[in-house]
């Protein structure tokens, strides 16, 4: 298990397995996120991991924060000083509607061991918090691995990473593409379009009609 430097605290990711003993006993969806997302869809570790991200509904938060207990949990909000942007998340406070990161450790005094991403849905649908006219059924946005871990779907990870495009994004993008079948592909290719239209992605996500 690595242990980063950051200049908000040194970070000691949980892996995958660890997340999903945390949240063995949790009753509402959650998923892992971000590039382990991929990884599981893949069946295997591709890279190292700085952090692990775990994506939960804006609806359960209260839920979510219950199992963390006594647990430093930082919410990061848009505006906060670029030097600490986090605010506590106590339990039983609802979090604004511009909060959609969390940093979690057990102590101020601990690494971070995970990162909570909320994701906001309506009746039933899961929306693409940058644009809400990409949505997907809650049914449809996650896979399970093959030790019954729950992930973001590839697409869906694969469209929040597309803006970014930082180096690990184009790795991880180049890694999973050959493994999306047809349905996951198309739907990425149009969300793209919508969202990023001429992102470079698209060409290689093209297919012979």
């Amino acid at each position: 298990m690595a242990t980063d430097a950051h200049q908000f605290g040194r970070w000691q990711p949980w892996g995958p397995h660890e997340v999903a003993r945390f949240f063995e006993t949790v009753t509402v969806p959650w998923w892992i996120a971000g590039g382990w997302a991929l990884d599981l869809f893949l069946g295997e570790q591709t890279r190292e991991h700085e952090d692990i991200d775990v994506q939960f509904l804006r609806r359960d938060q209260q839920a979510i924060r219950s199992v963390f207990g006594d647990w430093d949990v930082q919410a990061v909000h848009e505006g906060s000083s670029p030097t600490w942007p986090f605010r506590t998340w106590e339990q039983g406070v609802p979090l604004s509607e511009g909060v959609h990161d969390i940093w979690c450790r057990p102590t101020p005094a601990s690494p971070w061991a995970l990162q909570l991403m909320v994701a906001d849905s309506s009746d039933g649908d899961w929306l693409f918090r940058r644009d809400a006219r990409i949505q997907r059924p809650l049914t449809s946005i996650g896979g399970r691995s093959a030790d019954g871990i729950p992930y973001i779907a590839p697409e869906i990870q694969l469209l929040y990473k597309a803006k970014g495009r930082r180096p690990k994004d184009e790795m991880d993008f180049e890694r999973v593409a050959p493994s999306l079948d047809r349905a996951r592909r198309l739907w990425l290719r149009q969300a793209l379009e919508m969202t990023l239209p001429g992102h470079p992605w698209l060409a290689r996500l093209a297919f012979d009609s």
